[in-house]
């Protein structure tokens, strides 16, 4: 992957030969920017101006096709960045259908929001969740971020088999190793972001990263993996890092076996024949996977393949500088579906402590606004626990860390995993009259969510996150303000491995 800044370069030296130059100045048509691959042109929306389908690596299909992303393929004449660009392939899971309808392999593009394209601000890159199987980058680009003086942007990469598989016959061209593309994307993502975002009014050196879900999951990973440091200088994580599966990963030969599970179904053995499946067929044969370890939980578990995720996450993360680092749980997310599941969640989780897990579970006389047993067990041991743990190792780390929990639902329900959302990418008023995107803007521009920005307004304090005495900002409707950290430490103490 260290090679593809190589490629850039080349790349952007092919684009000043067909351009006859380079400027990352506005153009004097303050809606038309010169990027690697040629000159694109955007629109004003209420003030601001965004680039939509931004390329920042060649479509990767044909002979690209499970390979590590390669650099901008070069246009002709004035690109259109008006308009949103396919998702990346995905199947229908009812919440993604308008990204599925319009999904494509040729996807690796990214969108850019700015108020302003001259000076340096700060830069937010969103990382869309769905559980590295599905969603894509639609949701910077309608927010209110830029009110803050920040440049948005946001990014899709590879997802399910296209994004994430091994195969034996790809380690065999591949140096050994083989699987994980969709992280390759994102650093080549930020890489991109490095060389270019000054010509859209942003600061390189004042990049924030930022993810729910899945999203969140690989935020964890891009703070850990060697090939990312340097390219960003901050992360928030919402509701899912590297621990959030437990304590062990996939090897790559675990992964491998996967990938020929894969070339079966296909017929497939070599990687000239995986790449000539077709894109449909590679979706429709990715739901038929099984993992004798994991289940149906094919995609969102860590394979450790030696190259981009060379070893353990948590070892790896503890070698970097230290970042500062917002992470946060809501109170409810989901469990399993049905009473079935609490059994899969319990082998999964807690191994030979199932049974006294489970009996704690069923005594608890819980606070009802944790729902009921499946929905305690699945926040829990997803979630609030992986999170507990992560602030823990990072601020023991010398990391500066603030912990958050959620607990704002529709009409006054539960909330619930995902919901979120909606206050961090609109600037809405919640409890004492903050406002939740105030913090996630102030770190971005100041390195502390207790920081002001342009808009910003006076809001409760917070307490950095200590693992001997932890504490954390409740967000609510009734109230924001700081309360005991670790609220599920009991339920936490149960889990295999821990």
């Amino acid at each position: 992957m260290r090679g593809f800044s190589t490629h850039l370069r080349v790349s952007i030296a092919l684009s000043l030969f067909l351009l006859g130059g380079f400027s990352p100045a506005t153009q004097e048509n303050g809606l038309n920017a010169d990027v690697p691959g040629g000159t694109i042109s955007g629109k004003q929306v209420d003030g601001t101006t965004v680039f939509l389908g931004v390329p920042y690596a060649a479509p990767p299909v044909g002979d690209l096709r499970w390979k590590a992303p390669q650099p901008v393929v070069p246009w002709e004449g004035v690109r259109d960045a008006t308009q949103t660009a396919p998702a990346c392939m995905q199947n229908d899971e009812g919440w993604n259908h308008g990204a599925w309808l319009r999904a494509s392999e040729d996807c690796l593009t990214l969108n850019i929001h700015t108020p302003s394209r001259d000076g340096k601000l700060p830069v937010m890159v969103f990382i869309h969740g769905g559980g590295e199987v599905a969603g894509s980058a639609d949701i910077m680009t309608d927010s209110t971020f830029p009110q803050h003086g920040v440049v948005g942007v946001d990014v899709q990469y590879r997802l399910g088999a296209l994004g994430f598989m091994s195969h034996p016959a790809l380690s065999a061209e591949q140096g050994g190793h083989s699987g994980n593309y969709g992280i390759m994307d994102l650093i080549a993502a930020l890489e991109w972001v490095q060389a270019n975002i000054s010509s859209f009014g942003g600061d390189p050196d004042n990049v924030t990263i930022f993810g729910e879900s899945a999203g969140s999951m690989n935020v964890s990973l891009l703070l850990a993996v060697p090939d990312a440091q340097g390219l960003f200088d901050k992360a928030i994580m919402q509701s899912a890092n590297f621990w959030s599966l437990g304590p062990d990963y996939r090897s790559l030969a675990a992964a491998e076996k996967i990938g020929t599970q894969f070339g079966e179904l296909a017929g497939a053995q070599t990687a000239e024949d995986l790449r000539r499946i077709s894109p449909v067929a590679i979706m429709t044969l990715q739901q038929q996977l099984t993992d004798p370890e994991w289940a149906s939980l094919i995609w969102t578990v860590v394979t450790l393949d030696g190259q981009t995720i060379p070893s353990s996450p948590a070892g790896l993360i503890v070698k970097n500088s230290p970042k500062p680092v917002i992470l946060g749980t809501n109170k409810a997310e989901f469990g399993p579906a049905d009473d079935a599941g609490i059994a899969d969640y319990a082998d999964l989780f807690f191994g030979d402590n199932a049974a006294a897990a489970l009996a704690a579970y069923r005594e608890e006389q819980a606070d009802p606004r944790r729902g009921d047993l499946r929905l305690r067990l699945g926040s829990d041991q997803v979630f609030h626990c992986a999170t507990d743990k992560l602030a823990d190792l990072l601020a023991g780390h010398g990391w500066p860390v603030w912990r958050y929990e959620y607990d704002i639902g529709e009409d006054g329900g539960l909330t619930a995993h995902a919901l979120e959302l909606g206050d961090v990418f609109h600037r809405r008023e919640i409890g004492n009259g903050a406002h939740m995107q105030d913090y996630w803007a102030a770190l971005a521009v100041t390195g502390d969510p207790n920081g002001a920005t342009l808009v910003s307004s006076d809001r409760p304090g917070w307490d950095g996150w200590d693992p001997a005495a932890p504490r954390q900002l409740a967000l609510s409707m009734a109230a924001t303000e700081m309360e005991p950290g670790k609220p599920r430490a009991r339920f936490c103490a149960f889990a295999a491995g821990d």
